[in-house]
């Protein structure tokens, strides 16, 4: 155990609710508890009863009752904590929640940091740091791919596949050490090339998890993406149309949307953090000015362009503004308007534009399931699969790939360059500490204390 003292704090969100939370852990979660417990059933204590058990009773400060609750009892080391851990289950109004837990802390208890519990969880070797911080990622998940890679890398997928490429260096570090230590038994008469075979795997191992952490960003994240097009091209209307209810303005008034309009959407799994922007076109009026400037500013940093066209207008420099932007972006091209008649072509767009265009109508809301598809094709190659399939979502995660690739990288060039093996196991066990630092394996204290300061109280 890493800890004696006994920290609690409430694990349900504050509010009026059906059911309240107070969670307890620690050397003394079960003596604090039975302090302020009285079972119904009679005069036993919490302290005699078998592990993961319930038990029904009241929530008593002195001779005064606070509530009648329902107390889970978990035993360490089989707890989430691996400590002694009681969790009180309350009606959940705001005041009877918090009642109880400062009769908690008046027992004995301390309060709880923010992470505190998942934090011990890990030091006490309950869950490894990839597996703590896919907590807080299952919490905050947006969409349902980003729920099922967090829950996967909560299981271990990510852990697995890192422990996996470690025990493999750390074997090959241990030969070349060995062989140093004893060139009269063991040899490393040829053994270059066998490293080379064995780096090559890990070297495409990394490569793969790398390339995963793009599709992961997108996942966890969303899509920032960023609608464009002239005045009056039907913009606000899709946006009305993807987001479900009428949320900007449209009238036939060109240059109606002046400012960025931005509104969090979920499509087929995908989450999108769409914005409307002002119709690009040039004015004099200082303010749509303004708002074109934003406009395209927010489509600089945007991970994906909708460009909007009016079919029942003719291309003008505008168009040709935009096209030109938007030729080397992910971008998806629609040809609004289907339902009147048509003056521009899908090739004369297609070919200025290097896209390839949907035809839709946003007041008839047609062609919105193509571009749907179209939108998961350009984020993800084909289906994803999250019962067998490693996806790398956390950023630290991702530096700390690219560095081991690095190393890896390293080992292979002195293998070609006939370096001496002491050389070798040099970048190896470099790769080794940096694949360490995703599971926690060499971690800083500071890096720790970050990690968990996100979390929220109570987890």
């Amino acid at each position: 155990m890493i800890y004696t003292d006994t920290i609690a704090a409430i694990a349900t969100a504050m509010g009026n609710s059906g059911i309240g939370i107070v969670r307890i852990s620690g050397e003394e979660a079960i003596e604090i508890a039975d302090r302020i417990f009285k079972l119904k059933s009679g005069k036993e204590k919490l302290i005699d009863q078998k592990s993961h058990t319930i038990h029904y009773g009241f929530i008593c400060d002195g001779e005064e009752v606070i509530d009648e609750v329902l107390v889970m009892l978990m035993k360490g080391p089989r707890s989430f904590t691996a400590e002694d851990t009681v969790e009180i289950d309350c009606h959940g109004g705001m005041l009877v929640t918090r009642r109880i837990l400062e009769a908690v802390l008046k027992a004995g208890a301390r309060l709880a940091d923010p992470g505190e519990f998942t934090k011990r969880a890990f030091l006490n070797g309950r869950i490894d740091l990839s597996q703590a911080e896919a907590v807080i990622d299952v919490i905050n998940a947006k969409n349902e791919y980003a729920l099922k890679s967090s829950v996967g890398q909560l299981r271990g997928s990510v852990s697995k596949k890192i422990k996996d490429l470690r025990d493999s260096i750390i074997y090959e570090i241990a030969f070349i050490e060995s062989a140093l230590d004893d060139p009269e038994h063991i040899s490393l008469d040829g053994y270059g090339e066998k490293l080379m075979g064995v780096v090559s795997m890990i070297e495409k191992e990394l490569c793969k998890l790398i390339k995963s952490s793009s599709n992961g960003r997108v996942v966890s994240e969303g899509v920032k993406t960023v609608i464009l097009g002239k005045p009056n091209a039907g913009k606000s209307s899709l946006m009305n149309v993807l987001v479900g209810e009428d949320r900007a303005i449209v009238t036939d008034i060109a240059g109606t949307t002046r400012d960025i309009l931005e509104e969090h959407i979920y499509l087929q799994g995908i989450s999108l953090n769409v914005v409307d922007t002002a119709g690009i076109r040039n004015t004099d009026d200082v303010v749509e000015k303004i708002g074109v400037t934003k406009a395209m500013d927010a489509a600089k940093d945007a991970d994906l362009i909708i460009y909007v066209v009016d079919g029942s207008r003719d291309l003008d420099e505008n168009d040709d503004q935009i096209m030109e932007f938007i030729r080397d972006k992910k971008a998806v091209v629609l040809l609004n308007k289907s339902d009147l008649e048509q003056v521009v072509s899908v090739e004369e767009i297609t070919k200025k534009s290097g896209h390839s265009v949907i035809a839709i109508s946003a007041k008839q809301e047609s062609g919105i399931d193509q571009l749907e598809e179209e939108i998961k094709s350009l984020f993800y190659e084909g289906e994803i699969d999250f019962n067998d399939q490693v996806m790398i979502t956390n950023v630290r995660h991702a530096q700390a790939l690219h560095e081991a690739y690095d190393s890896i990288l390293m080992v292979k060039r002195s293998i070609e360059d006939e370096m001496p093996e002491d050389f070798y196991s040099i970048d190896l066990m470099n790769a080794y500490e940096k694949l360490g630092l995703i599971i926690g394996e060499s971690v800083e204290d500071d890096l720790v204390n970050e990690i968990f300061s996100k979390f929220c109280m109570g987890k």
